[in-house]
């Protein structure tokens, strides 16, 4: 019966993850080479990997329908991802912001977590309550559920997240036919709270946001980042320039190669063919999971595979589009490529949640 249900599992989906991952290790042992690098971020990501596939075939097995009956067990789940980000707030900081739990040598970004819990309330609130979407007291009711991770992960400052947030509550809203004129208060709405939002940002936070708006100025300071990743970028040619041949990258002009700039960093050793193969198999990934919601059994399932394409395309946007001066550094990693066991656990706890989907789905794969 076990290899039955690894039989519906979607390989095309496992597919592309894995070849994702195998790139992303590429370019980390090529990071680990550069001169004052450590090598333990190979062997971590490794790890974080094997760790994660396990997570992925583990929760396939489980047959989730019975959460739609149980709508305490979704709720609880949101709770416990609050009281996780409140607690955050009594850690020491961490590259400028209280986003992690410390335990010992383990670190666990909150912030992600939280966003997996976000996507199945609102999967479950949205199943339940979309043909009174036109209503504006269940909108609002959608918006507490979202404004209130939203709050804390502010009070941290973690910017990237909260958009990820706002991205993701926004575009379930879009997908269940919301009316125009609501449309047009929730964009007021979000002008008034990024008014209220620039109070909350850190210093550096501000400066990198008025950085995009002026992108030639502060070349050794704000925008520095920025603008090593178009040199990387735009040097790399049609075939890049090799492996660990990346000048941007062994010499560690390219600061966070492994995390915020991995995609520019990849570009720079492999060029225009191994950025297009790379965005290729992340849609490949989206298209599947977009299959899989089409199959499903229940409107329950439908919204969180939708939800899942929704987050990972603003991640995607908001990590490759900053890397390119497109949209201000926030610090968003890029899905299952970049480095860090946060991102890449939670990101696999979805996807076994929608393996899970396909695997108990009486149609065939």
């Amino acid at each position: 019966m076990g290899i039955l249900k690894f039989k519906h599992q979607d390989w095309i989906l496992n597919g592309a993850l894995v070849l994702l991952a195998l790139l992303s290790l590429l370019i980390l042992s090529s990071i680990s080479q550069a001169p004052q690098s450590s090598a333990s971020i190979f062997r971590l990501q490794f790890f974080w990997y094997l760790l994660s596939f396990f997570v992925i075939f583990f929760v396939s097995q489980i047959d989730l329908r019975p959460l739609v009956s149980y709508r305490w067990i979704v709720l609880s789940v949101y709770l416990f991802s609050l009281f996780l980000l409140f607690i955050t707030l009594f850690f020491e900081e961490i590259r400028n912001t209280r986003g992690w739990i410390q335990l010992g040598p383990l670190q666990f970004q909150t912030a992600e977590f939280a966003k997996l819990a976000l996507l199945l309330l609102l999967s479950y609130f949205l199943a339940k309550q979309h043909v009174k979407l036109a209503r504006l007291s269940i909108i609002l009711k959608s918006f507490i559920y979202f404004i209130l991770p939203v709050s804390l992960v502010m009070l941290q400052p973690d910017a990237g997240s909260a958009v990820i947030f706002l991205g993701l509550w926004a575009g379930f809203l879009l997908v269940s036919g919301i009316r125009w004129r609501h449309l047009l208060l929730g964009l007021l709405i979000l002008i008034f709270l990024s008014f209220l939002g620039w109070s909350f940002l850190a210093p550096y936070q501000q400066d990198r946001i008025l950085g995009f708006l002026n992108p030639e100025s502060d070349p050794l300071g704000v925008n520095y980042n920025v603008i090593q990743s178009k040199i990387a970028v735009g040097s790399a040619g049609f075939l890049g320039k090799g492996f660990r041949q990346g000048t941007q990258v062994q010499l560690r002009f390219l600061p966070e190669a492994a995390t915020d700039f991995i995609f520019p960093a990849f570009i720079e050793e492999w060029g225009f063919v191994g950025g297009t193969f790379v965005v290729g198999l992340f849609v490949v990934l989206l298209f599947r999971i977009i299959r899989i919601g089409g199959r499903a059994h229940n409107n329950f399932f439908r919204f969180i595979c939708i939800g899942a394409v929704i987050m990972l395309l603003v991640q995607l946007a908001i990590n490759t589009g900053s890397a390119l001066g497109f949209f201000p550094v926030v610090g968003v990693t890029f899905p299952f490529f970049s480095y860090g066991g946060s991102s890449l656990l939670t990101s696999a706890l979805l996807l076994g949640i929608i393996q899970s989907i396909a695997v108990h789905s009486s149609r065939r794969f």
